[in-house]
């Protein structure tokens, strides 16, 4: 019969890491005596991180003796006790490849059910000092389990474990932890873990995904960057310049899905060839491409584009790419932009009055006032196209005069709650947002308050991600910038050029960085990790151009076009969308 050997707990504290500070609960100690489990913790317990870790689904961890043991040996280890992988529940038995998800034990006067493995997390590795622990837990099958607390009651050390019942589908914790985490998956097997109602929502989540989504859409196009020509530039405001850009030998270019973007590599003189983005504003099929370009105030390649671009030059682009795009359907397609926010929209009005789509569109736009308003005369030619289309416009110049606009509804003011009801737009429909990050979070809120569903609300962010640090304390935010320099590597960086594209930063590559990801964080750009060992895929990041070599190879590979940060090191230049 398996046994309870220790109840650990442990208050979240801040530990220095890395020079920032994380905080954390996986410093957990052994404790004498019955402790009270109740529905969200064992007394005296908490998690530091409650996005990745705790909750009534991950309210107690489990990690077995003989994982201990086996770690032992494999890490050459004499200092491991109880606690030490930040479990809750040391036990003696539960192997994780014969516990089944849905599995429900009896320990003291409680009741518990299992819900998923082990949260691949960077902190069992801080906590151990052995920073690659969260990929070796998946790769040698002993992530250990979470369990959810069905009846509250006091537990010891000492205590019997009884299964109680038996989970449906007799799927263990090991090959859950492998169909997300491993290649090779069994259909089958997905199948049988959306069956499991214990199951974590968000495990269940990311099985519906890898069960439906099928293999990654090609992207259009070419590898690295091509040679095109400016055929055209055009005016579109007194900010506003698009260019169009045809192929050095006339033949069509790749269609574009419409909503992706451009990446336009130049030099403008001063330093580096700078790497910029821009959202394509044509008809999808066209054979050309159309990107508008805003110049901003000190905006070092939007100046040069304006100023110095003419038709006949050439200039290097990366092919269309971009998740931001039109999805196929039947149901309301709600446009929403802001300033040159409108780019990546108006292509899927053109898509959508190009097929003169019958489906309802609402086409919204905010503009400081009608000189400032790009592309009114297109958007309102495509709208005429539509059986179903309906524009509103928002200018926020105070004593903007307001007058008609042909069929659509013009307002004077920021966007509001109120004003969006007054368009009754429809719970079903999908919406794309595009404009700056405050613009898109207040209007995302109204939209959701509205009884929009959140995976229905997509938007797009022209700069970088927001950073996804799990468990780093808020710090100032910094724009990103060149590297301390050699203080920081203890040595001049001659290697190859990393660009990362929507920050606008290049740099030499030095040998004496780890990663990309350690690249990137010196240089303050946001980045997005959570295990930093090649397994979870959350710093997954587009390859614009160029090539990377992994120092250990993820458990895993990506998808084509895409390299995980983490655990990679430029093979020659580089450039990241990040």
């Amino acid at each position: 019969m398996a046994t309870l050997l220790s109840v650990n707990v442990g208050k979240p504290k801040d530990v220095s890491w890395q020079g920032r500070t994380v905080h954390t609960g996986a410093w957990k100690a052994p404790v004498p005596g019955r402790r009270m489990v109740r529905r969200l913790n064992i007394d005296g317990d908490g998690q530091g991180d409650l996005a990745g870790h705790g909750g009534e689904n991950r309210a107690v961890l489990v990690y077995q003796l003989e994982s201990y043991r086996y770690w032992e040996r494999e890490l050459s280890r004499q200092d491991l006790t109880p606690g030490s992988f930040g479990e809750n529940f040391t036990v003696d038995g539960l192997p994780d490849d014969e516990v089944c998800i849905g599995d429900r034990y009896r320990i003291g006067e409680a009741e518990f059910e299992v819900t998923q493995p082990r949260v691949t997390c960077y902190r069992v590795g801080m906590r151990l000092g052995e920073p690659a622990m969260a990929s070796l837990l998946v790769a040698h099958h002993r992530p250990g389990f979470y369990l959810r607390v069905i009846d509250e009651g006091h537990v010891q050390a000492g205590d019997d474990i009884t299964r109680t019942r038996r989970g449906p589908e007799a799927l263990s914790v090991a090959d859950t932890d492998a169909l997300l985490y491993l290649p090779g998956r069994d259909p089958a097997k997905l199948r049988s873990a959306l069956n499991i109602p214990a199951l974590s929502p968000g495990w269940q989540q990311s099985f519906r995904e890898l069960a439906h989504g099928g293999p990654p859409e090609q992207e259009p196009g070419w590898p690295g960057f091509r040679t095109l020509r400016v055929a055209r530039i055009v005016p579109e405001t007194p900010s506003v310049t698009s260019i169009h850009l045809h192929a050095t030998d006339g033949t069509p270019l790749p269609e574009a899905r419409p909503g992706q973007y451009l990446s336009i590599r130049l030099s403008t003189g001063k330093g580096t060839p700078a790497v910029r983005s821009y959202s394509l504003s044509s008809a999808p099929g066209a054979g050309a491409y159309r990107i508008s370009v805003k110049r901003e105030p000190h905006g070092r390649v939007s100046g040069y584009l304006h100023a110095c671009l003419h038709p006949g030059d050439l200039v290097d682009i990366a092919s269309p790419r971009g998740t931001f795009v039109l999805e196929e359907g039947t149901g309301p397609v709600v446009l929403v932009s802001a300033g040159i926010g409108a780019t990546p929209v108006l292509a899927m009005l053109h898509r959508l009055a190009g097929a003169r789509d019958p489906r309802p569109v609402w086409w919204i736009h905010t503009a400081r006032d009608r000189a400032q308003h790009v592309f009114a005369a297109e958007s309102r030619e495509l709208l005429a196209r539509l059986p179903h289309g309906r524009a509103y416009l928002s200018y926020t110049a105070a004593g903007e005069v307001i007058r008609s606009d042909g069929d659509a509804h013009v307002r004077q003011g920021r966007l509001t709650a109120e004003s969006l009801a007054g368009m009754a737009i429809p719970a079903d429909a999908d919406a794309y947002l595009c404009g700056p990050p405050a613009f898109m979070d207040t209007l995302g809120g109204h939209l959701r308050a509205q009884g929009l569903r959140p995976e229905r609300i997509h938007t797009e962010v022209f700069s970088a991600l927001p950073a996804l640090n799990p468990g780093i304390t808020a710090a100032p935010q910094v724009r990103p910038h060149q590297p301390t320099g050699t203080a920081a590597t203890g040595s001049v960086a001659t290697g190859p050029l990393v660009t990362f594209a929507r920050s606008g930063i290049t740099t030499a590559w030095s040998a004496d960085r780890a990663s990309l990801l350690e690249l990137a964080e010196a240089c303050d750009v946001p980045t997005r990790w959570s295990c930093r060992t090649g397994v979870c895929h959350t710093c997954v990041t587009p390859v614009v151009s160029g090539d990377a070599a992994y120092t250990t190879q993820p458990l895993e590979p990506p998808a084509a076009g895409t390299v995980l940060i983490c655990c990679s090191r430029p093979a020659g230049e580089i450039v990241l969308d990040l």
